[in-house]
């Protein structure tokens, strides 16, 4: 055999024995520098897959850190998934308000109702049963099943994305990738303990594997890391350009009558469904200011409208809004219009109040000051 052949036969070998050892290594590290997190049981405990999947569905396009108090608080309010089940969505969705992507909020209640009255309570334990329960996906299943019930997947979150392409240094960009790395991060799952592969990924992407100046030296996979040895660990995940939405321009119109504001809720289906808001026109692009306040809500008795300086800004998953605000003052005892109805402005923490909403409400009662319109 050549010395040439030699070498090569080694370094295959040495790459064979690496890559089966990722899962005990990453298992390891997990094991020493696992995350306490409400939501997750602790060593040598059986996971509750009501708190796997609550915090799976808060966890969407959400941090841990903002999650953290709406878990305790949805947990002490409904302990399981048949107390979530028997309540209203009403009453979900002020507890979910703050913490945004409400279509998340309506899809826990129709799931919590779905388990409830058809599985008795009872989470199925399989990625396909757990697919067929309203707001579940692919990865949301995969993840309650791995980690709930240990089944033998492994989902990919975005740490996972961040961890595998940086390991395997993964060229194509994202959301092409996600089928190549969804492939190699199921090498990286231990022949048991799936929960803990999963989460330890997680984790390490959380903490050590972080989208700017990961700290390679901690590693438990560096000596392995196809970017690390290139240099290029902040290139990875490749990306192809985000799409910023076209701006589209509004009007909300805050009016009190004494304590009170006048809201109305938004249709149960779409943007912010269900969701509690001042009446406002339509949010379009290129708006005129003249053109979205004629939609303004009529009422007998109403004081001029003021228009407050300055607009309200938000920016949405498609598109960034920007809210002319004006306030007006009613008599009292004026009725509220259909459709519409009058708060308590000392309340309104009670109320499902998306966070464009809460913004628009603050500049309007926050501001004395205003120019006529």
């Amino acid at each position: 055999m050549s010395s040439t052949t030699a070498r090569e036969k080694e370094r295959s070998t040495t790459a064979k024995t690496s890559s089966s050892a990722r899962p005990t290594l990453l298992l390891a590290w997990y094991d020493r520098h696992r995350r306490r997190l409400p939501w997750r049981a602790a060593p040598g405990e059986t996971s509750d897959p009501y708190r796997v999947w609550l915090s799976e569905i808060m966890l969407q396009q959400t941090t841990v850190k903002a999650v953290g108090p709406y878990f305790e608080k949805f947990v002490a309010r409904w302990p399981d998934v048949t107390a979530l089940g028997n309540a209203s969505q009403d009453d979900v969705l002020r507890m979910w308000a703050g913490l945004g992507y409400y279509s998340r909020a309506r899809n826990l209640y129709a799931c919590a109702v779905a388990v409830t009255r058809e599985h008795g309570g009872v989470f199925p334990d399989t990625e396909e049963g757990l697919r067929a329960l309203p707001g579940i996906g692919p990865y949301t299943a995969a993840a309650i099943a791995a980690i709930a019930f240990d089944r033998h997947t492994m989902p990919v979150d975005g740490n996972i994305e961040r961890v595998v392409s940086r390991l395997y240094a993964v060229e194509e960009e994202l959301p092409q990738a996600k089928l190549l790395i969804q492939q190699l991060a199921a090498t990286l799952l231990a022949n048991s303990r799936a929960g803990d592969s999963a989460q330890a990924l997680m984790d390490l992407g959380a903490s050590i594997c972080t989208p700017k100046k990961p700290a390679c030296s901690l590693c438990p996979l560096n000596e392995d890391c196809t970017a690390r040895a290139q240099g290029t660990q902040e290139a990875f995940p490749r990306k192809a350009p985000k799409k910023s939405g076209t701006l589209r321009r509004g009007a909300a119109f805050v009016v009190t009558r004494g304590d009170e504001l006048l809201v109305r809720s938004r249709p149960e289906k779409g943007l912010l469904g269900g969701m509690t808001e001042v009446p406002g026109s339509d949010w379009r692009a290129g708006q005129e200011d003249a053109t979205a306040k004629q939609q303004a809500p009529e009422l007998k008795g109403l004081s001029r409208w003021q228009r407050q300086l300055g607009v309200v800004t938000h920016v949405f998953t498609h598109f960034p809004l920007e809210l002319v605000v004006y306030t007006a003052k009613a008599e009292a005892r004026t009725r509220a219009p259909e459709g519409m109805r009058w708060v308590p402005i000392a309340t309104l923490a009670e109320e499902a109040l998306p966070n464009v909403m809460r913004k628009v409400i603050a500049h309007a009662l926050d501001l004395s000051s205003g120019r006529s319109s």
